[in-house]
């Protein structure tokens, strides 16, 4: 991705969890309307930029936030078990995580608590805030890209029931 690519700071810190092989099989599981994995490069890269801007722990944030979705699941599951995964992935993408990488307290906050407060993991740092608001952020631009063209039609009929009422 070309965020990696343009950043070498950010790109060092991340390198080791970017050529893991598990953490590499994200890039085939659909995730709003792109894969995990680059879902989790963009809310790591834009928490990482943030947190950096703040002087805050940036190096602890990207890795975390990159980590944050790493929950291995299969593609063409039925609404109600990636409904399910909404409520159990934080957990699950911890235990991945912990399994493969060594993890910090913070860390481990920031995967956690980042469904916060879908998952009852409360942030208890900043730079886990920061994760919990740029994924929601990022999360809620891929869904509304998602179903841009339905947002558009819609928006079309509507606007064209207006303009008949108002004529």
């Amino acid at each position: 991705m070309k965020l990696v690519e343009n950043d070498y700071n950010y790109s060092m810190i991340v390198q080791d969890i970017l050529t893991n092989e598990d953490f590499c099989k994200l890039k085939y599981i659909e995730h709003h309307a792109t894969t995990k994995y680059a879902h989790s490069i963009r809310v790591s890269y834009h928490a990482y930029k943030i947190t950096k801007f703040l002087h805050l722990d940036y190096i602890k944030t990207a890795r975390a936030g990159l980590l944050h979705d790493f929950a291995i699941s299969k593609n063409g599951r039925n609404e109600i078990e990636r409904f399910k995964d909404t409520f159990t992935h934080p957990k699950q993408a911890l235990i991945e995580s912990k399994k493969r990488f060594e993890l910090t307290d913070l860390e481990e906050n920031i995967i956690i608590s980042h469904m916060f407060p879908t998952y009852i993991a409360l942030p208890k740092y900043l730079e886990s805030w920061i994760v919990v608001l740029t994924d929601k952020t990022i999360g809620l631009k891929e869904l509304l890209g998602k179903f841009k063209y339905k947002i558009s039609y819609y928006r079309n009929l509507y606007i064209l029931f207006i303009y008949n009422i108002i004529k």
